[in-house]
């Protein structure tokens, strides 16, 4: 699952080496927290994917990573398996317009984007909500 990041002006997932070899991505995907439209929690994410993998990985129900090429635009997406997830919309983002993330920290993502008090350096966002 991917590691989430966050401090005053963006967000940053983190990807594993698994997870970068799996994505075709030699980077982080980093958003600034303005672009951030809308975030929602789900038990099934894989509902959510739409379009096709370019580049990326899919083993049905298993596995998905990478880029998700849609008549609407394109996603990053990490899926493992049936497991909760978020669903981050983005607006002005240059890459993507919408993430699609598994990881067991959804909840404190959003009440972290809540926070005021967020500082100037990136932090675990559930070490934010645990403050």
């Amino acid at each position: 699952m991917v590691t989430l990041l966050l401090d005053s002006a963006q967000l940053r997932v983190v990807l594993s080496r698994t997870e970068r070899a799996l994505s075709f991505r030699r980077r982080d995907v980093t958003v600034e927290r303005s672009a951030i439209a809308k975030v929602q929690l789900t038990d099934d994410a894989w509902t959510w994917l739409r379009g096709v993998p370019d580049p990326g990985t899919n083993f049905p129900v298993t596995v998905a990573a990478g880029s998700w090429k849609s008549a609407g635009g394109r996603d990053f997406v990490m899926l493992r398996g049936r497991k909760p997830s978020v669903v981050i919309d983005l607006e002005g983002h240059d890459e993507f317009q919408r993430l699609v993330l598994t990881t067991r920290h959804g909840v404190a993502l959003v009440q972290a984007l809540r926070l005021d008090s967020v500082g100037d350096e990136l932090a675990d966002v559930a070490e934010l909500v645990a403050e």
